[in-house]
């Protein structure tokens, strides 16, 4: 019934959407908020004021989607993990995993992007993840194991990720930092003000702290 009741409500006028979303998924939507028409399912859904999600964007199989102030989440995304109550074999040795979604204030995902929150992805603030078709892949099959493993991905504040980039598992990309179009990040960060690139991504060159793009107080561009 619930399932049945899920596919109506997609198609509901906000107001009504967020009411019936709020009693009986026990979301927590501020009044400011909103959602387009997506099908929008985690098991626990945080949506602060001025956040929103675009049209034709799925986001189901997650513990926990947390969008904070003026976070928005654009058109046609696939976002899907795999939840810690789940009666499958799978990942049962990280008893730490967390499948969440955690997007900073004033952060951005664009169109197109495939999202695999098997492990816990963190978006910093004032950050983009732009363009088309990047894929955040948290987990793999660990060859030395045999079995399904996964790792988390942390995008700092006021990051840039350019288009059609991949960004796996254990991977960190620091604050106030650049990553270049087609690029794949496969490892852990530290060094803020530079532009990664390549396959792998690796340090290309500095960038002035006084580009306004880390300055910014609004999220939106224009």
């Amino acid at each position: 019934m619930k399932k049945i009741l899920s596919l109506i409500i997609v198609v509901l006028p906000w107001k009504l959407k967020r009411f019936l979303l709020i009693k009986i998924w026990k979301y927590e939507i501020d009044p400011a908020a909103k959602i387009g028409l997506a099908y929008i399912f985690p098991k626990h859904l945080k949506m602060a004021k001025g956040s929103k999600i675009g049209h034709f964007t799925v986001a189901i199989h997650l513990d926990l989607l947390t969008m904070e102030e003026n976070a928005s989440i654009s058109r046609s995304n696939w976002i899907t993990g795999f939840p810690k109550n789940s009666k499958s074999k799978h990942f049962q040795h990280q008893i730490n995993r967390k499948c969440e979604l955690i997007i900073g204030k004033e952060s951005a995902i664009t169109k197109h992007h495939h999202i695999d929150c098997t492990n816990q992805i963190k978006i910093g603030n004032y950050t983009t993840i732009a363009g088309y078709y990047s894929q955040f892949l948290t987990h793999s099959i660990n060859i030395y194991e045999s079995r399904q493993d996964s790792a988390p991905i942390q995008i700092g504040d006021y990051c840039f990720v350019g288009t059609n980039s991949v960004i796996l598992g254990g991977s960190i990309l620091p604050s106030y930092s650049v990553l270049g179009a087609k690029s794949m990040l496969n490892k852990v960060y530290s060094e803020e003000y530079n532009l990664y690139g390549g396959s792998p991504a690796k340090i290309i060159k500095p960038i002035s702290q006084s580009a306004k793009y880390f300055q910014r107080k609004k999220g939106f561009i224009v």
